[in-house]
């Protein structure tokens, strides 16, 4: 059996200071990062998606972020492959792969290698399923997976009409669920010996207090001016995806005032925010470092640092 990759991986809510530990950790034992973010690999947008900056990265390598067109798409798949080919190249060089991101889905399909079905696409079906939902409502076609597979459909909001349509078409023309597939893939096993820490917040309002300052900020860095530009530009579907982008466009269109759109990022990004805890609170194998309003920073970076110490990914301070 081959040797396990030791793999390091940061991961919580918006707005939790992820990629500043990502970096500092990176630093201190020789590390890459790996971005587990589904929006930040798209060009375009990097005020929206809060992109990692040339002086917030302080040097370090960092993979899988604004690399993809915006009219392009990239499944959980696509992500689980790229990522890891990126992390056995740095392995392969000596350095110690750090995952960094707050998409969940992204995260732990990559940690437990779950292996996706390579069903071609079927578009008469596709359809079929999306002339379905146009006529009766997304909650219906949604319901329709729900049937089919429960613990799917808990997984996919019933907006996303893109992944629901996909994941009844993998039933229809394979007659297994996408939770039946993953089972199967699981008993491959992960190539993987991953220790995932968690920022966590006991307080959860310290937590909205970060978002609300962020979003203020990111208005500072010009987000409305990017949004404005790629709307009267392109506007592809990707973007709509983007919280920060969809709320300013009823500003630009003159529907709004700009500090109702603003108040609206804020409420999206906490509820997103929950979301994600809620994500990461139902892995396995998650060590949570809890990030408060109290604890300065060095005491947190060193509670993250013992919490490496004791998983077996033999993470070594630089010399």
């Amino acid at each position: 059996m081959p040797e396990k990759i030791p793999l390091l991986v940061i991961c919580g809510p918006t707005a939790s200071g992820k990629t500043r530990l990502a970096v500092d950790l990176a630093l201190a034992y020789d590390g890459e990062v790996v971005s587990a973010d589904s929006m930040q690999i798209y060009k375009e947008l990097s005020v929206i998606t809060a992109k990692v900056t040339p002086e917030e990265m302080r040097g370090v390598p960092h993979h899988l972020v604004d690399f993809l067109p915006p009219e392009k798409s990239f499944s959980v798949a696509d992500y689980v492959q790229a990522a890891g080919a990126a992390i056995a190249d740095i392995h392969a060089r000596g350095k110690l792969p750090i995952v960094c991101g707050g998409t969940g889905l992204y995260i732990s399909s990559l940690v437990k290698n779950v292996q996706f079905d390579d069903t071609g696409a079927d578009h008469e079906l596709r359809r079929e399923l999306e002339n379905f939902a146009q006529e009766h409502g997304k909650h219906a076609l949604w319901e329709r997976l729900n049937t089919i597979d429960p613990e799917a459909a808990a997984q996919i909001h019933e907006n996303n009409l893109v992944r629901v349509v996909r994941a009844i078409e993998v039933y229809e023309k394979t007659g297994l669920t996408l939770t039946q597939q993953k089972i199967n893939s699981l008993r491959q096993g992960s190539p993987y010996n991953a220790c995932i820490i968690q920022i966590g917040f006991r307080d959860r309002a310290e937590l909205y207090e970060r978002i609300d300052r962020r979003v203020d900020e990111m208005m500072e860095n010009g987000m409305l001016e990017e949004a404005r530009r790629v709307y009267e530009t392109s506007d592809p579907a990707t973007a709509h995806q983007a919280i920060g982008y969809k709320e300013l466009i009823p500003y630009l269109k003159g529907e709004a005032e700009l500090a109702d759109c603003v108040e609206k990022i804020k409420l999206e990004t906490r509820h997103y925010a929950k979301r994600q805890l809620t994500w990461f609170r139902r892995m396995d194998n998650v060590t949570t470092v809890y990030a408060e309003k109290s604890e300065e920073y060095k005491i947190f970076f060193e509670n993250v640092q013992k919490s490496i110490a004791k998983s077996e990914i033999m993470c070594y301070n630089k010399e």
